[in-house]
């Protein structure tokens, strides 16, 4: 078997043993395919099982070395050595390579980035400014398109939902006045939780309702111009608008309004760990990065306001 046909064989088992997302198998089919390749030229020719049931973790340490040099970042390798290291399991289960010993290994230490919020009144300004930006010169936008845009944005930001999220949503679901107080969400790995709904959101939801109109109760909640789901660019286009339109930095997108929803709730004295059931976040670790855009705020309120802090 060559190495590129267990690379294949190695996808087809994600796919259908593992159901890895097709995101996840075109990550790790990218990254067993860098490695073969690096192979190639390391061993003097393509490997096949042979060749792959002699490697040492020097060869991986060389892989990634090399990753380095090219210029990948730190998250890039440690995903592709976590992808190597399924693949090479993989072997070792089903087509008799020697265990590699990996366990002493350890990958490029991954630093999450600091998550990017807006203001509170940037955040709401966002939404506000939808109907200004459907109207500017050149604009094509009905009322109908306005009033989605809206209510959408406001979800994300009220509720802290992703776009996927959001844009999964049914009829059935929609969050009007005098409805259920709360959205249950089902999030990553198809883990649900109950989300608290603001009175602007359920406003925004109604305004948009109003052009929407009825409908079945699976239909989706938010539709695109041909009556189907809601892509998730035509959200990031509203966005990107109403963002050149404030004059707002480069990092004003859809997520940026579930990250300013985490970081407004902590500055207002939230619990972390209700921020963390909020968004849905397996790790208490992922949640507490809002820790560093609250600390930072901290910072740069006391360096405008303390007389010694130049």
């Amino acid at each position: 078997m060559t190495g590129a046909e267990a690379r294949n064989a190695f996808l087809l088992w994600l796919e259908r043993e593992r159901r890895a997302s097709p995101h996840t198998l075109e990550a790790y089919g990218r990254d067993v395919a860098d490695f073969l390749g690096f192979l190639s030229n390391h061993l003097g020719g393509e490997p096949d099982l042979v060749a792959l049931a002699d490697l040492t973790p020097g060869d991986l340490r060389a892989f990634l070395a090399a990753r380095a040099a090219a210029g990948a970042g730190n998250a890039t390798r440690a995903r592709q050595l976590a992808a190597i290291r399924a693949f090479l399991r993989f072997l070792a289960k089903h087509h008799g390579l020697p265990p590699l010993p990996l366990a002493g290994m350890r990958g490029p230490k991954r630093v999450p980035p600091i998550p990017r919020a807006l203001t509170p009144g940037d955040a709401k300004e966002i939404a506000d400014s939808i109907g200004v930006a459907h109207s500017a010169p050149g604009a094509e936008s009905p009322a109908f398109q306005t009033a989605r845009d809206t209510a959408l944005l406001t979800l994300l930001y009220g509720c802290g939902l992703r776009i996927s999220e959001a844009l999964s949503l049914d009829l059935r679901d929609a969050p009007l006045p005098g409805g259920e107080v709360a959205l249950r969400i089902t999030g990553k790995g198809g883990k649900q939780r109950v989300v608290p709904v603001l009175p602007a959101v359920r406003q925004a939801v109604a305004a948009y309702m109003k052009q929407r109109g009825s409908g079945a109760p699976d239909e989706p909640l938010f539709l695109g111009t041909r009556g189907r789901r809601l892509d998730p660019a035509v959200a990031q286009k509203a966005m990107r608008d109403a963002r050149r339109l404030l004059g707002l930095p480069e990092h004003a997108t859809p997520h940026a309004l579930r990250h300013s929803f985490a970081t407004h709730l902590l500055a207002g004295g939230a619990d972390l760990r209700a921020i963390q059931e909020l968004l849905g976040h397996a790790s208490l670790s992922t949640t507490q990065r809002y820790t560093a855009v609250d600390a930072e705020g901290l910072l740069a309120t006391w360096r405008l306001a303390h007389p010694r802090a130049d």
